[in-house]
């Protein structure tokens, strides 16, 4: 078993040697300073964007994972603790087998394997979960800058559509003690006209999910340009109503009236519950209580963004109780057909989050699933993009 002094001169090790890696160079640094610890086999995997598979990270080739394993979300020890979010320790010849979820924040990136001597107390316990935090850290770190890292989290090519709209997008979980955020957006290599974003700004959250008109490169870029533009306004600290008239204006500079996006933004005053949302010729948001009880926000909606058909907008309230969630969501979601032509449907979705949730599942695993369900009605594939945030509201000052 690994000493206090050791652990921490390996972690401080780690630490040092990553600020000068590349993304290919995390395998090595792993294992090099995990033994130094008395750590063996540590192994660190890295799911796909549709969080179907687990790839290891080996460093090797092109895609820094030739020669490593994959395996299914679905169906494997892994799996389950990438699902879980949960540690899960077995014996295994000469020691103990640690499988770890790899985190950043509450966002999941994967998971560690470490194996250890057949004693492991508390001490030791602890000291590779500070290991599967540090690599949870340094892959945030290396990814953005990383080709490799983006060829070995893909199964399949990406369009270009899929190319933008993913490197726009904020992380897919966000939570801290006041508000849990979680987002899902299909189907992952092709997405074009879909586009959800999320910032915190003190005490408000700022919430928005666009559906730009068609499915194409054009659609992405005009999703781009909206999301882009809502930023922009919102750092300038404009209301939504401000943001809502520049992003029609810069849809209409650029597109002349020949695209356009259904757009909901929405503010979330964490100290009071307070929702204030705008809904711009999109669906109207859920709200689920207590985890059963069900209501549709109605706000009486302005135009699609971009079509200039001046009409005005109107600002909604709601205020939220502690444990409220309210789901924003694509069309896609809900219209995917199955072979008879049945849709998914509001109900069946909103039914498919609450029994989810009401089986434990935390709001990243239940969008997943949710995900696969509504691919599985439409026989594995999607026609139109389906994208859904959920936003929890834990009511803690």
């Amino acid at each position: 078993m690994a000493s206090l002094e050791e652990r921490v001169r390996m972690l401080h090790a780690l630490l040092r040697d990553s600020h000068l890696s590349a993304f290919e160079e995390v395998p090595e640094l792993l294992m090099r300073h995990a033994a130094e610890a008395r750590f063996r086999e540590a192994r660190v995997f890295v799911a796909d964007v549709q969080e179907a598979v687990l790839r290891e990270v080996t460093g090797r080739g092109l895609d820094a994972g030739a020669g490593g394993q994959e395996m299914r979300v679905d169906t494997t020890l892994a799996g389950r603790v990438f699902r879980s979010a949960q540690v899960h320790s077995m014996p295994v010849d000469g020691g103990v087998q640690h499988w770890l979820p790899v985190l950043d924040g509450t966002e999941r990136l994967g998971v560690l394997r470490v194996e250890t001597d057949s004693e492991v107390d508390a001490a030791t316990r602890e000291g590779i979960g500070d290991l599967a935090s540090v690599m949870g850290l340094l892959l945030v770190s290396k990814r953005h800058h990383s080709d490799s890292y983006a060829r070995l989290t893909r199964v399949s090519p990406m369009s270009v559509s899929a190319e933008m709209q993913w490197t726009l997008m904020p992380p897919r979980t966000f939570a801290n003690r006041r508000v849990t955020i979680a987002a899902a957006m299909e189907p992952a290599y092709t997405t074009a006209g879909d586009a959800f974003d999320y910032a915190l700004a003190g005490d408000t959250v700022h919430l928005a999910v666009f559906d730009a008109m068609g499915h194409d490169t054009s659609a992405g870029l005009t999703a781009n340009l909206a999301v882009a533009t809502c930023r922009n306004q919102r750092r300038r600290g404009a209301s939504l109503t401000e943001a809502r008239d520049a992003i029609e204006s810069t849809l209409l500079e650029q597109f002349a009236r020949s695209r356009y996006a259904t757009a909901l933004l929405a503010d979330l005053d964490l100290g009071t519950g307070l929702l204030t949302w705008l809904n711009c010729g999109h669906h109207s948001p859920v709200l689920i209580r207590g985890r059963r009880w069900i209501t549709h926000l109605h706000c009486s909606p302005t135009h699609p963004l971009g079509t200039d058909l001046n009409l005005p907008p109107t600002l909604c309230r709601e205020h939220l109780e502690p444990g409220d969630q309210l789901l924003l969501y694509t069309d896609g979601i809900i219209e995917a057909r199955d072979a008879k032509g049945q849709e998914f449907g509001r109900d069946r979705f909103v039914d498919f989050v609450i029994r989810a949730q009401a089986d434990g599942l935390a709001a990243p695993e239940t969008l997943r699933r949710l995900v696969r369900a509504v691919l599985e009605h439409h026989d594995g594939h999607l026609n139109d993009d389906a994208t859904v945030l959920l936003c929890e509201w834990h009511g803690i000052s």
